[in-house]
């Protein structure tokens, strides 16, 4: 039942911090706040022990399950109530804004771990083993305890890094995947010719085309490494139609010689 941290407060009982609480439950005592008394309610009935007002969370780790819009309000209204060794993650999409806003709205005598678990509840559905989750270290240590938990109990991939590293490597691999699954869906139905490798396009498309549109703004246009990525990849676009063009005009040209 020990996770380095045997309590732990998770604000925000939305999709990921249902799947984080029934996570956690078999190793910690999970409790709950949000502003929501409907979410706190559901909570209860999951059986997880629920904190109503925020000056009362005193759990050895608390986790903000908020989106990325939220949490000034959310830091500014726990700052007050934190009291000394607590360690206070989040799990953003985005890693350099919320950061620098925990560094900023957090008294100095909290911890601060910035973090991404690589999952959600739609492919977490057949087990989390193996997926990843990113820590970007703020202030202080006790994070490695939390790493080391993640690692023995959850099997999960742990990648340490910088905040900006993340950013500017999830603007491929996140930013650009929900832009992509975005202008996909435009193109209207799926053909019903096609082969392996367009079915698995869009198997891998789909498991983010129904993420709740703060996910979706967060990673294309909270995160400042999109926009440069995404013009990069408008001009390889380019480059590559121009080139099929060529090689065609080639090839034409030398079935005429």
């Amino acid at each position: 039942m020990f996770t380095g941290f045997p309590s732990v407060t998770i604000i925000g009982f939305g999709a990921f911090g249902q799947l984080a609480a029934s996570l956690l439950a078999p190793h910690a005592a999970v409790s709950v706040h949000d502003r929501s008394p409907a979410a706190l309610a559901e909570a209860a009935e999951r059986g997880f022990a629920t904190i109503a007002d925020p000056r009362d969370i005193g759990a050895e780790l608390v986790i903000l399950a908020v989106p990325v819009r939220a949490l000034p309000g959310c830091l500014g209204a726990l700052a007050p109530h934190l009291r000394p060794g607590q360690l206070v993650m989040d799990v953003c999409s985005i890693k350099e804004e919320p950061a620098r806003l925990m560094r900023q709205l957090l008294p100095a005598h909290v911890e601060i771990l910035a973090s991404h678990p690589m999952f959600g509840p739609g492919s977490a559905a057949g087990g989390i083993a193996g997926c990843q989750i990113v820590l970007c270290p703020v202030r202080g240590t006790r994070w490695r305890r939390l790493a080391a938990f993640l690692r023995s109990r959850l099997a999960l991939d742990i990648v340490v890094t910088t905040p900006e590293d993340h950013d500017r490597q999830a603007a491929m691999s996140q930013g650009l995947t929900h832009l992509l699954a975005r202008a996909f869906s435009a193109l209207g139905e799926r053909p019903r010719i096609r082969t392996r490798s367009f079915d698995l396009i869009s198997e891998a498309l789909a498991m983010v085309t129904d993420d709740a549109p703060e996910i979706f703004e967060a990673v294309t246009r909270s995160n400042r490494h999109v926009a440069p990525l995404r013009e990069s990849l408008l001009l390889a676009l380019s480059a590559a139609a121009q080139a099929g063009e060529d090689g065609s005009a080639a090839a034409g040209i030398r079935r005429e010689a």
